[in-house]
């Protein structure tokens, strides 16, 4: 039972990856900040939800102020990589580039655990049953493959409601160009009618 509830308090703690919706303003730039030890496993994820052409300044910094990351007008990425230190890392995306248009932003900070020390007994066993230590491992495995799973469908869902929103913009504008050109056959029409009626009329001179 104990190393039940164990296991449950893995699959919470074992990483943390949470979801965020921001609004970046035009000639503007929004950071975020965490603090980690060196050695631990850290991603970024993001995908433009809305704004323009769906595009945005990305840029990850290390505590040493050393560029880790950085894209220039991207919509969407995935970037994972190890802390080189011990420190504050630091998360920006930037819409200076933009002259009037916000930008809609989801994004995911992934940050793994330490690695845990392994604890000894006297006699040079380890602390843990190698069964239960099994057991950790796999779930730790399967927690990180839910929250990659998780991920993945916030992220189609912000894909797909990206796409449904270009398709229907595109619907309406191929219906008012349809509409256009109906209206222009029309007066096509009207106008040839009435010159050839104007052309064809008899003039009598009393």
């Amino acid at each position: 039972m104990r190393w039940l509830i164990s296991c449950l308090g893995l699959i919470v703690l074992s990483r943390s990856a949470i979801c965020y919706f921001i609004t970046v303003d035009a000639h503007a730039e929004e950071c975020f900040f965490d603090r980690v030890e060196a050695g631990m496993k850290m991603g970024l994820t993001f995908e433009i939800a809305e704004g323009g052409f769906l595009d945005i300044d990305v840029k990850i910094v290390g505590p040493d102020q050393k560029v880790i990351y950085q894209g220039d007008q991207e919509s969407s990425g995935k970037y994972t990589f190890a802390a080189h230190l011990s420190g504050v890392y630091t998360y920006c995306f930037s819409n200076q580039k933009s002259s009037m248009t916000p930008k809609v932003v989801m994004f995911n900070m992934d940050i793994g655990e330490t690695q845990r020390p392994v604890e000894h007994t006297s006699d040079g066993k380890n602390a843990d049953d190698t069964n239960h230590s099994k057991i950790d491992d796999m779930i730790k495995e399967l927690s990180t493959s839910l929250w990659g799973v998780k991920n993945e469908q916030e992220y189609m869902q912000v894909r797909d409601r990206n796409h449904r929103a270009i398709n229907e913009n595109t619907n309406f504008l191929v219906g008012m160009w349809a509409f256009f050109e109906a209206m222009v056959l029309v007066c096509m029409t009207v106008g040839q009618i009435f010159y050839l009626k104007r052309f064809f009329e008899v003039r009598r001179v009393i």
